[in-house]
């Protein structure tokens, strides 16, 4: 399938909040659309018309690099005009809501909202408010749909399958939205997922979510078949939710020695950005298991298939009806 015929598939869904929302087919759709659009990335003219005429706006209320950026990229990439909307500078500042300022911004004739947020579940909210298109880039410690996606797509891309195999994330999974995602994610495609860390930052309660808790990272290492490890926020570390950085990194970090312990075809990922010498020793996060880097790159392929079939839906008769 290639972008070009892309736009003979069906997808309905005019938004993206949550994977929790979607099918396992659904899911491998959104990866096999984002193959496609990965070789875009290696054409001379690394553009597509797929969203020419169209108006992406990025709302980022958080900080962001990798995603805003990411994002901002994918939508040019398609060929749509894109406008990020400074929120420091913006009538937010002055006391305007959230929605009334979406609903001003779709009135310039948007056509997809991107949206991260420090509140879980205003993107949700703002489905109900606007009538463009609205996609989660981060919501609170809700969600991460894109990033849960684009980390199945590099885990399929490396292992040739999802199924079956033996995943581990570990770090903060309390305050964590990507290890949500992930974890939902990798379920429906038939994965089995550890949540590893200090009891304070992994409590028991994430089982009733079908994860298997640990707080004894070697002893499940030998077994794992990918290692996903979490960034480490500067506010946990001087909380008291956080044990010393020294027992931390001694208990929980991945170094050259710890990895011995692994399986030689282990995957390393980060969400990042990477803490090193805490989440991951740096010829650790730089060896040839990780794929750090590789999980930026087709974050591109993942978000720009992502723009494109919120985009296609926002046409269908059926999408009315999820919108």
């Amino acid at each position: 399938m290639t972008p070009d015929t892309l736009e003979r598939a069906v997808w309905t869904r005019k938004h993206l909040i949550t994977l929790n929302e979607l099918t396992r087919e659904e899911i491998l759709f959104i990866l096999d659309t984002a193959e496609s659009f990965k070789e875009v990335s290696t054409r001379s003219v690394k553009k597509v018309p797929a969203l020419r005429g169209r108006v992406v706006v990025t709302m980022f209320f958080e900080d962001s690099t990798r995603t805003r950026l990411s994002f901002e990229l994918a939508a040019q990439r398609l060929s749509a005009d894109v406008i990020d909307f400074a929120e420091k500078m913006s009538s937010t500042q002055k006391g305007e809501s959230l929605i009334d300022t979406a609903r001003n911004i779709e009135a310039m004739g948007v056509d997809i909202m991107i949206l991260r947020h420090p509140a879980s579940g205003a993107p949700l909210d703002l489905t109900r408010a606007v009538n463009c298109c609205v996609v989660n880039a981060g919501d609170g410690q809700h969600a991460h749909p894109t990033q849960g996606l684009l980390d199945l797509f590099t885990i399929r891309e490396r292992k040739g399958r999802i199924d079956g195999l033996n995943v581990a994330i570990v770090g903060d999974i309390a305050h964590s939205r990507v290890a949500r995602s992930d974890l939902v994610g990798l379920l429906k495609l038939g994965a089995k997922v550890w949540f590893v860390g200090p009891p304070t930052l992994v409590p028991r309660s994430f089982e009733q979510l079908g994860a298997r808790v640990t707080h004894d990272f070697d002893a499940i290492l030998p077994e794992m078949d990918v290692v996903n490890m979490l960034r480490i926020q500067k506010e946990r570390i001087t909380s008291n939710v956080f044990p010393s950085v020294r027992e931390y990194v001694k208990l929980f970090g991945l170094d050259r020695q710890r990895l011995t312990r692994c399986k030689p075809d282990v995957l390393i990922m980060h969400p990042g950005p990477v803490n090193r010498g805490i989440e991951l020793a740096a010829d650790v996060a730089d060896g040839p298991q990780s794929s750090i880097l590789r999980q930026v790159t087709n974050g591109l392929a993942v978000r720009m298939a992502v723009l494109f079939l919120c985009q296609q839906a926002a046409g269908h008769p059926a999408a009315a009806a999820r919108a």
